[in-house]
């Protein structure tokens, strides 16, 4: 008599695990899958129709309502899946708030989309680097056609570009140089890490507030008519100042 092989035991980090770690709610993705693995492991809609029997069966812990960071890591994912893994969290009264992810094509998607975005991923008990793998954030510049909306934040280790404008309400941190090709109206913190060489720059400077390292200022309440694109920076005498582009040159910090 032949006997089938016992089933192989279920790997939960090969799933989308919902977690509550210091009063947040996390749905956490597996890592991108070697080519080996996606052929052994789920696909995406395998790991959609898991969450959504999980969300469904599960005692539920959390208030409806409730926003949900997504932890994608190293996992690339488009705009459609991000589109589902929204719909099954409105299905179980949660929200898709905001996404941590390392991969660029990823942030461009949420975005995109809508959603916050960070590129710096914290540390959680529950998350354990797979492999030997690196959860350290791109530090290439992010780039980003589209309007950010009120609501909306972007975190990333670099430069942030955006082909559009800031709105009120919007925010964007960047440990590098952030550039707006379009009307800046919203909060702007460039050089987070500490770089006070780290610029703005804007087609419409329009600011609520604009920080660069440990240096805040306000927009003006009634900002001038601007022609040329302009940019903010820290001075010699360590204060941020506004020039126009075409004037500026990047000043030498002691």
């Amino acid at each position: 008599m032949v006997q089938s092989d016992p089933q192989a035991p279920i790997d939960p980090n090969a799933q989308i695990r919902i977690k509550t770690e210091q009063g947040k709610l996390w749905a956490i993705l597996p890592p991108e899958p070697t080519d080996k693995e996606k052929t052994l492991g789920y696909s995406w809609t395998e790991l959609i129709q898991q969450l959504q029997q999980r969300l469904n069966g599960d005692a539920r812990s959390w208030a409806p309502g409730s926003n949900v960071r997504v932890m994608a890591r190293d996992r690339l994912l488009n705009s459609t899946q991000l589109q589902e893994l929204a719909e099954v969290l409105t299905k179980a009264q949660l929200r898709l708030k905001r996404v941590y992810t390392t991969r660029r094509q990823t942030a461009v998607a949420a975005a995109t989309a809508g959603y916050s975005v960070e590129q710096t991923i914290p540390r959680l008990q529950m998350t354990k680097p797979a492999n030997g793998e690196n959860t350290s954030p791109l530090a290439e510049p992010l780039y980003l056609e589209m309007t950010l909306r009120s609501g909306a934040e972007i975190r990333h280790n670099g430069s942030v570009v955006v082909m559009g404008d800031l709105n009120p309400g919007s925010s964007i941190v960047a440990e590098g140089d952030i550039l707006i090709w379009g009307r800046l109206r919203g909060v702007v913190h460039a050089g987070s890490a500490g770089n006070a060489s780290a610029i703005v720059m804007a087609l419409k400077m329009e600011p609520a507030q604009i920080r660069i390292a440990d240096f805040v200022a306000r927009g003006p309440s009634n900002p001038p008519n601007q022609i040329f694109p302009e940019v903010a920076y820290v001075t010699a005498q360590g204060k941020i100042s506004i020039a126009s582009a075409e004037d500026f040159s990047r000043p030498i910090l002691k």
